[in-house]
């Protein structure tokens, strides 16, 4: 195994773990952190096994930070339909 692929695999890990314990910002600073972590851990797998590994991270990743995407895609919403 790559060392792209354990890195995010152990930021998945991360990610998981910390989503399991209560947080009085509803982990927004955590969620940030890992988004800045983890984009670029998501471009090292890109170039290393190419864009379908990097899809299939990118969608477990979406997966877990789920609010970041739905506030995201609910901002988008709002500025096309202005």
């Amino acid at each position: 195994m790559s060392l792209s692929i354990v890195a995010a695999l152990i930021w998945m890990l991360i990610v998981n773990i910390r989503a399991m314990f209560p947080s009085k910002d509803n982990h927004w600073k955590f969620a940030y952190a890992m988004i800045a972590l983890g984009v670029p851990i998501l471009i090292w797998v890109y170039l290393d096994h190419g864009l379908i590994l990097a899809a299939v991270l990118l969608l477990g990743a979406m997966w877990v930070m789920r609010w970041p995407v739905i506030y995201l895609s609910r901002w988008i919403r709002r500025k096309v339909g202005q």
